[in-house]
């Protein structure tokens, strides 16, 4: 081999180990960075309850009573406690996030009697299987039970009212 073929060959193994290296670190620094983005979900503050969804045939579509304008139906999660405030009744309970998971754990109710308990109902039901929370844009977010197609979505509070 000559001077100049033995050079050419260590410039080119010096390169490609050179860019084997880089790939790593820049490997790590992208595996660094996708641990440090999965976190907790943030679903502190105020929510607005839009729907709960069973099925496509069993849907709660949740509407504050347009006659009592001043009740708006809502979730608030503040530290490890979550409080609903329906048309009717309040349920308050403790809750839990670990990335996307959240269990939402038993929580007290007022029974108070009211011509529409629909919504009393269905968080009733669908409560103790929430196992998911997913949050768009910070202003939409989707509790998703632990069987199929059952869902509660909700839509953040601007102003949060108490």
């Amino acid at each position: 081999m000559t001077k100049k073929t033995i050079l050419s060959v260590a410039t080119a193994l010096t390169i490609l180990t050179a860019s084997c290296g880089g790939n790593k670190e820049n490997k790590e620094t992208a595996d660094n960075q996708q641990k440090e983005t999965v976190a907790n979900v943030d679903v502190r503050g105020q929510w607005y309850l839009d729907s709960i969804v069973f099925s496509d045939s069993e849907y709660v579509r949740v509407r504050p009573d347009e006659r009592l304008s001043s009740i708006h139906q809502y979730i608030v999660f503040e530290d490890s406690t979550y409080f609903i405030r329906t048309n009717c009744n309040s349920i308050s309970g403790t809750y839990a996030v670990k990335v996307d998971s959240i269990i939402l754990g038993d929580g007290a109710m007022t029974e108070m009697a009211c011509d529409d308990m629909a919504v009393e109902d269905a968080l009733r039901r669908i409560l103790p299987n929430v196992a998911t929370v997913y949050i768009q844009n910070d202003s939409i977010a989707r509790l998703d039970s632990r069987n199929p197609s059952e869902y509660i979505v909700l839509r953040k509070a601007q102003i949060e009212i108490k």
